[in-house]
């Protein structure tokens, strides 16, 4: 199934490290059996509303191909990252 995973990093965040975590994401659909499409960096935009005081983030997504079981491991590394503010897993078409 085709997936896509849109995340929002804190832009307070060095771009190496920013790159690093966007790294860490791909290396780990890679690494449970998935495949990554692309990765698009959206760049630092504007929230709709503050998430712990901050007015805006660096927006990535991710599509990729993948079983249904590595969602699960996907969302619970990314809610455990320091720097995610937030994230959303949707099916793709």
């Amino acid at each position: 199934m085709k997936y896509e995973m849109l995340y929002l990093i804190d832009s307070a965040i060095a771009e190496e490290a920013r790159d690093g975590m966007i790294a860490k994401f791909e290396d780990l659909v890679k690494s449970l059996g998935g495949t990554v499409l692309s990765t698009d960096k959206w760049g630092v935009k504007k929230l709709a509303y503050p998430i712990n005081y901050k007015s805006d983030a660096f927006y990535v997504l991710m599509t990729f191909e993948a079983e249904g079981s590595v969602l699960k491991e996907l969302d619970r590394i990314a809610g455990i990252t320091d720097g995610v503010m937030r994230r959303m897993i949707t099916k793709a078409n």
